[in-house]
């Protein structure tokens, strides 16, 4: 990144807001607090665009914000005894999903959703990173300042947990389609 690159990074932020919004309301599971973690990253990307390093994309870089500015504000949360985060439901339903074509489509992905949700908080993170965002290993393991091989590492076991729970449940009707096929 230039020069001018950082001196544009207020023209660029509003092409980022969603997947910021997107990524901060993941992490954070309601919305008025991602709403809060977006406008705090924000401010401190811009008051330290200088910080921006050349060949850093601005996205991941505010990627990167956003998570640092979570993880203090857990911290913050811990040592106020806060109560648990939870996940805004009602929201979730105001939210149409494009993806969803039948009742079996839109049950499965809220299966997947919970399943992701239940991940311990680092691999969910990754797993939201990589798989949500679209973010590489490298990028990845840029945001959360972290090797690479650690990303691999949670990303691989968030997907195994995952697996594991959609197995456990599928065995009997997957054993039963097998037989059935067997026997055709």
């Amino acid at each position: 990144m230039s020069t001018a690159d950082v001196e544009n990074l207020p023209s660029l932020l509003p092409d980022m807001l969603p997947r910021l919004w997107a990524f901060s309301l993941r992490l954070c599971r309601n919305q008025h607090d991602a709403e809060d973690l977006v406008q705090r990253a924000c401010v401190r990307g811009l008051e330290r665009a200088h910080q921006l390093q050349p060949g850093t994309s601005p996205l991941s870089w505010m990627f990167s914000i956003v998570h640092s500015t979570w993880i203090s504000e857990l911290r913050a949360r811990s040592v106020r005894m806060r109560s648990s985060l939870e996940w805004d439901d009602n929201f979730l339903e105001t939210v149409p999903d494009p993806g969803a074509r039948n009742p079996e489509t839109t049950l499965i992905n809220t299966e997947i959703i919970a399943a992701v949700e239940r991940l311990p908080e680092a691999q969910r993170t990754v797993m939201i990173l990589v798989a949500v965002e679209g973010l590489s290993y490298a990028e990845a393991a840029e945001v959360l300042d972290v090797p690479i091989g650690t990303i691999m590492s949670r990303l691989s076991r968030a997907r195994q947990t995952i697996g594991a729970q959609f197995e456990t449940r599928d065995a009997p009707a997957a054993r039963a389609v097998r037989t059935q096929r067997a026997t055709q």
